[in-house]
Order: C-alpha cells, then sequence, then structure tokens
C-alpha cells in the first residue's frame, strides 16, 4: 500500500513538484488540463441523462404487451396479430425510437426484414410502474361503436380524409382500398375489431401518408397490422442514424457532425447523385399527386434512405404532411412575426402583421428545402469539371421562394435541370 500511495505521488504530483521548483505552472497546461475534465465532465453527464431515459424510449416490450392484450380480447385484429401475439413468429430486433410515443424497432417477419412502429402515448404514464400493462382502449379503440353500420363507416373514413387530405375526387376510390384491407382475412365483411383497428391506424399521420403514397416507388410498403402496430418494409440503406448510433446518442450530435458522418460513412459520390435523383423525384410526386400535395416539413439526411441498389427511400414519413393538414394548422392562427408560423420543423407561413393571423400557403417549396439539402450532400466529392455548374444550380435551386402553391412553372424547370444534369454524369457508368 506504501508503494502504491509513493507511486501516486510520483505520477501525479512530480510535474507539478518541477513547475514549483521552477517557479511557475504554465498558465495555458492548466487550461488545457481543465478545459478536457470539463468536456469530460459534461459529456458523461449528458450520456447519463440520455442513457436513463432509454428505458422509456425503448419500449417495445410494452407495445407488444398493450396490442396483444387488445387483440385477445378481441377488440382489434389485423394482419399480423396472429402471429405477433399467439405464434411469436415476428422478431423485435434493435430499437430505432426517438421518442417514446412512437415506438419503432427494426424487426423480422416472414423472413424479411421490417420495420415494426407502434404508437403508446396513452400507455406512457411517468407515475406508472414501469411494467404496468397500459389500458387503451377506452381512449384508442372508441370508434367505431357497435351497431354502426358499414355504411355509416365508410362516410366516416370518407368524412376524415377529406378533412386530412382535401375534398379530392380521389378520395372515394382510397375509401375503398382501406376497407379492402380492413377485412384482411378476405370474408366480404368487416368485423367491429377490423374496423377499430383500420381506424386507430388512420389516426397515425405516417400511415395515413403510407396510404396516400402507396403507388409512389420512393416510399415504404406496407406490410402489415395489428390494431395500430404497423410493420412496413426494413429500414432502408444509408438511415445511418437509426443503425450506427443508439437513441440516447442521436441528440448528442450537431448538425455539422451529423452531415460528415453522412459524408464519411455514406456512399460513393456518383450512388450518392444516384440517389439525389430519387430524392427529386420524390419532390416530384408529393407536387399535386392522386391524393394532393404533400410538404416536407422536416428535411433532414436522416431521412435520405436508399436500397441495396441505391434507390431512394424515404426512410421516415412522419415530418410529411397534406397541404390540407397544414393549411387547417395555420390559416387564422395568431401571430407577430413568420416565426410563430411554423408547422412541424421548417414548414412556414408567412404572418399578416395588420391582422396578426398566419396565412395558409408557405413560403419556402419543398424543392428549395431539398436543394440546401443537396448542397451538402453532393458538393463535397463532386467531380471537379460539375462542382461549379451543380453549385450554381443549387444556389439557383434554394433561392427558390414565393409562396408553395405559385412557383409550379419555375419549380419544374429548375427540378428538370438538376436530374439532367446528374443523369448526365452518370448515365453511361455502373452506377446508372
Amino acid at each position: 500500500m506504501r508503494r502504491l500511495r509513493r507511486l501516486v505521488h510520483l505520477v501525479l504530483l512530480c510535474p507539478f513538484s518541477k513547475g514549483l521548483q521552477q517557479g511557475r505552472l504554465p498558465g495555458l497546461r492548466i487550461k488545457y488540463v481543465l478545459l478536457v475534465w470539463l468536456g469530460i465532465f459534461v459529456g458523461s453527464w449528458m450520456v447519463y441523462v440520455h442513457y436513463s431515459s432509454y428505458s422509456e424510449l425503448c419500449r417495445g416490450h410494452v407495445c407488444q404487451v398493450v396490442i396483444c392484450d387488445q387483440y385477445h380480447k378481441g377488440i382489434i385484429s389485423g394482419s399480423v396479430c396472429q402471429d405477433l401475439c399467439e405464434l411469436q413468429k415476428v422478431e423485435w430486433r434493435t430499437c430505432l425510437s426517438s421518442a417514446p410515443g412512437q415506438q419503432v424497432y427494426s424487426g423480422l417477419w416472414q423472413d424479411k426484414e421490417v420495420t415494426i412502429k407502434c404508437g403508446i402515448e396513452e400507455a406512457l404514464n411517468s407515475k406508472a410502474w414501469p411494467d404496468a400493462v397500459p389500458r387503451r382502449e377506452l381512449v384508442l379503440f372508441d370508434k367505431p361503436t357497435r351497431g354502426t353500420s358499414i355504411k355509416e363507416f365508410r362516410e366516416m373514413i370518407l368524412s376524415f380524409l377529406k378533412v386530412n387530405l382535401g375534398d379530392l375526387p380521389t378520395l372515394p376510390a382510397l375509401v375503398d382500398q382501406i376497407l379492402l384491407m380492413a377485412d384482411f382475412n378476405k370474408d366480404s365483411r368487416v368485423s367491429l375489431a377490423e374496423a377499430k383497428s383500420v381506424w386507430a391506424l388512420l389516426q397515425r399521420n405516417e400511415f395515413l401518408l403510407l396510404l396516400s403514397l402507396q403507388e409512389k416507388e420512393h416510399a415504404s410498403r406496407l406490410l402489415g397490422y395489428c390494431g395500430d402496430l404497423y410493420l412496413t418494409e426494413g429500414i432502408p440503406h444509408g438511415s445511418w442514424h437509426g443503425a450506427v448510433l443508439l437513441p440516447a446518442l442521436r441528440p448528442l450530435l450537431p448538425s455539422v457532425l451529423h452531415r460528415a458522418l453522412q459524408q464519411w460513412f455514406g456512399p460513393a459520390w456518383p450512388w450518392r447523385a444516384k440517389i439525389a435523383i430519387g430524392l427529386l423525384e420524390f419532390v416530384e410526386e408529393l407536387f399535386h399527386g392522386s391524393y394532393g400535395t404533400f410538404y416536407m416539413c422536416e428535411t433532414t439526411l436522416a431521412n435520405v434512405g436508399y436500397t441495396a441498389t441505391y434507390d431512394f427511400k424515404m426512410a421516415d414519413l412522419q415530418q410529411v404532411a397534406p397541404e390540407a393538414t397544414v393549411r387547417r394548422f395555420l390559416q387564422g392562427r395568431h401571430c407577430e412575426q413568420s416565426s410563430d408560423c411554423i408547422y412541424g420543423r421548417d414548414c412556414r407561413a408567412p404572418c399578416d402583421r395588420l391582422m396578426r393571423q398566419c396565412k395558409g400557403d408557405l413560403i419556402q417549396p419543398n424543392l428549395a428545402k431539398v436543394c440546401e439539402l443537396l448542397r451538402d450532400y453532393l458538393l463535397p466529392g463532386a467531380p471537379a469539371d460539375l462542382r461549379e455548374e451543380l453549385g450554381k444550380q443549387l444556389r439557383t435551386c434554394t433561392t427558390l421562394s414565393g409562396l408553395a402553391s405559385q412557383v409550379e412553372a419555375h419549380h419544374s424547370l429548375v427540378l428538370s435541370h438538376l436530374k439532367t444534369l446528374l443523369w448526365r454524369e452518370i448515365s453511361n457508368t455502373n452506377y446508372s
């Protein structure tokens, strides 16, 4: 023990003793030591805080208990229920949740990589025991009620879609598809449990978007559901924020580091160009599609996913919103300045300062926000003979302004030029 104390004394105090013998200890060295220790302390504290919430952030077991409880009571049903709750054939793997209320896991079902999504807002209660079985049937699965006819249920769905997507002539066809999906066992009737499940699913923003964009190649395909839990195609490649980082660590990284990691660990530049073309095509799909116009209200590299062949796939539709929903939220909302008129993270509308109300039209179109994203995604590593022209076109694109609903002609022209420039660079190579 005495030798150990002496060794510690020599290691820790000798440098200071030497400094004292020389009459001073360099101030710069002290500053560096303090900064390092401060960084370690703050970093450790932040990691501890985020890890302490991990059990709340990743509660797939709670989600499964809730869903299966409702299934066994006959309250809900769906194409995945038997495999999930009786045969245990749905394998939950990595937690990808970024918020406690929306559980996201990678998984395996029928030998396919899938993404499992389930909302448990009503189930989470900070005062309840962590493993308590929540009861949501009175809140989430309350509609339709017993005695509702199929005609009345059809009208319920149609009214809901009109509010959220707008009064479009294509909605009756979408209602038919929803009712067809509800009858998962193909017995030509929709039971109360099937109706409750589909109605609960429609309350999930991403599920509504999946239905609206199901014919588009850049949105994930819906594979099955049980109650309001649903399965989609597996997480696309490129969603490194879910695959590489633990959920507790994601908020710790600044956006600059996110972009740097995407460039370091992302695909080669020609593949990035192909992915970018797919993203531009997705922007076209959102503009005046079969079920109206949609706005991207959180444009980040985290949502830039791609398949094994480097075709773009939208990794997360949570922050894509129908025009009707955005307008309903913003129009007439009290405001003092434009920063008061924001839906999601970056869907911004002008503020009428005279009336002190938000207007319904957005200032910045989808394409301008996507081009801001592509500047960080495409310019680093771009071929020297392309970089100047590409940078010029992306700058032009990011300056697109005016109301999002009034830039269709210019929007289409700029988008077409960008796609042509990128295709010309990779069209005669193996990357096309």
